[in-house]
């Protein structure tokens, strides 16, 4: 069954076109299914990054340099078919419900206002994926949203879905050295994020931010610190996105659930570690 989920994520095939050999098509999906709204994927990518972090010994630091991107129009995944189709049912975000002992139990995955992470772009009914990764393009957190969102208010609960277990004691590795971005999370409220928690960045200032920053002359600030050629180190981010748009379940949302469609993409993170 996991060679069949494995085979699906890659290829982008419908459920019901699975080869014989992986069993009953129907089983195959409500494994996955269910692994990716009880945070099954989650927590094995966690552990791929635990082992990893483990061999790498001390030259991951802290967890070394960090990348984010918020992925318009690189990641910004376009919903066909059902995907497309508006939710009716499920919570007030369009998430599903279910109920496990009496209590109201809704699966992770990024539904939010946009209902189920699906929103109005250009292209139509858009997923778009924020995603943080390290030095080696692989993805280290992800979170769903509608096409539509705005970028900067990301920032912080990707930065706060950064945890990597370790094998032995001691608590999650949650901070990085540094962290590089683009101008979409140049703001006051990312800088004093990262400065609150003594993380060195480099996030290039907003054309508009710095002439009003110069009209206002002293009560201004100082501008910013930016080192280019630490930015230029930033395109592993975007390597790291067309490594998981190889996976063609991925690089086109078939999933009409979001949890399922995050599940799909966590699959794709954890075989992208496993090969590294």
């Amino acid at each position: 069954m996991v060679n069949g989920i494995l085979h699906r994520v890659r290829t982008g095939v419908q459920w019901r076109d699975l080869p014989e050999r992986y069993g009953p098509w129907k089983t195959v999906y409500e494994r996955h299914r269910r692994w990716s709204a009880d945070g099954t994927w989650e927590r094995l990518l966690q552990q791929v990054q635990a082992q990893a972090d483990a061999a790498g010994g001390d030259r991951l630091g802290r967890l070394g340099r960090l990348h984010l991107d918020p992925c318009p129009p690189a990641c910004g995944r376009r919903a066909e078919g059902s995907a497309a189709r508006r939710v009716k049912r499920g919570g007030r975000d369009g998430t599903p419900e279910r109920k496990t002992m009496g209590e109201t139990v809704r699966p992770p995955g990024g539904g939010g206002a946009g209902g189920e992470a699906l929103g109005r772009s250009r292209g139509g009914f858009t997923t778009k994926i924020h995603l943080s990764a390290d030095e080696r393009c692989r993805v280290l957190s992800l979170l769903l949203t509608a096409g539509q969102r705005a970028d900067c208010l990301q920032f912080e609960p990707v930065m706060e879905r950064i945890r990597v277990p370790r094998l032995g004691p001691g608590r999650l590795r949650t901070t990085p050295d540094s962290v590089s971005a683009d101008k979409a999370y140049s703001n006051r409220r990312t800088r004093r994020y990262l400065r609150r928690r003594g993380i060195c960045h480099v996030i290039p200032e907003k054309s508009d931010q710095a002439v009003n920053r110069v009209r206002r002359g002293r009560s201004g600030g100082r501008p910013p610190s930016f080192d280019k050629e630490r930015y230029k180190k930033r395109n592993t981010v975007e390597r790291a996105i067309n490594k998981l748009k190889n996976y063609r379940a991925v690089s086109t949302r078939y999933d009409k659930r979001a949890y399922v469609y995050l599940g799909t993409v966590t699959v794709a993170a954890t075989i992208i570690w496993l090969r590294t």
